[in-house]
């Protein structure tokens, strides 16, 4: 149940008919691991935070730097040095102390990885390199968890929802292939600071709807940002049958 600070806290919430109680009573009882408390992570774990889904997971195994924080507003200058894991806390804790916050500060393996999606109802991929979202995008597909796909640089964004639950749905790889080894990061290309704030709440938005029960995900669909000229454009995405990682003979 909820308790009546809970009720007063997440009112604004409530009082949508598509989140109601149940809604409500469905984030409570939800679990989201963040990999990755940057640009993409912050706003996503910020916004869980506050929107009470019980037990938000930060995987992050580097610091917080200077150059951080003109895009990473989790973290403050006093936060420099501190690992990103920490700061994050300290600001949910502050946020929204009726939440349960579960650290991951060393770098996820193969192993430490497949457990740390298990043990949750969705998967935020908040990373900025196209090996940890090729691992993250495996071991959703094999424990058949939701992953929330966001990207961000220059001024670009891209976001998609894949969902191994639902026949139809592609997973990460279906969509990207092998990628490539020469993938600019925000360090080397540069990034502006409120396109990640966009897409980190877009995802967001679309964890809610995954553990609340409402709204249509954005399954199949590719959501691409151009923030030069503040344009999005929607691409159809169909699942691959040969996919390497989700297709029928790997399913």
């Amino acid at each position: 149940m909820l308790t009546d600070q809970e009720l007063l806290r997440y009112s604004r919430q409530i009082l949508l008919q598509q989140v109601d109680i149940d809604g409500q009573l469905r984030l409570k009882n939800g679990r989201a691991l963040i990999i990755g408390l940057g640009g993409l992570g912050a706003p996503v774990a910020l916004y869980l935070a506050a929107a009470g889904v019980g037990e938000l997971h930060l995987a992050d195994f580097d610091t917080v730097d200077l150059t951080n924080l003109q895009r990473q507003i989790i973290h403050d200058t006093h936060s420099v040095g501190q690992t990103k894991v920490d700061s994050a806390l300290q600001r949910l804790a502050g946020i929204n102390p009726e939440i349960t916050l579960v650290a991951h500060r060393a770098a996820l393996d193969a192993d430490s990885l497949a457990a740390a999606v298990t043990a949750v109802d969705v998967v935020l991929d908040c990373s900025d390199n196209f090996s940890t979202r090729e691992a993250v995008n495996a071991a959703s597909v094999a424990a058949g968890k939701p992953l929330v796909s966001g990207a961000a640089i220059r001024l670009e964004g891209q976001l998609s929802v894949f969902d191994p639950r639902r026949a139809e749905s592609p997973c990460y790889h279906c969509l990207y292939g092998h990628g490539s080894d020469t993938e600019l990061t925000c360090s080397e290309a540069g990034v502006v600071g409120p396109l990640v704030g966009v897409v980190g709440s877009l995802q967001a938005l679309e964890a809610l709807k995954l553990l609340a029960g409402f709204g249509e995900p954005l399954v199949g669909r590719l959501l691409l940002i151009d923030a030069l000229t503040t344009r999005f454009r929607e691409l159809r995405v169909k699942r691959d049958p040969g996919c390497s990682v989700c297709g029928v003979q790997h399913g």
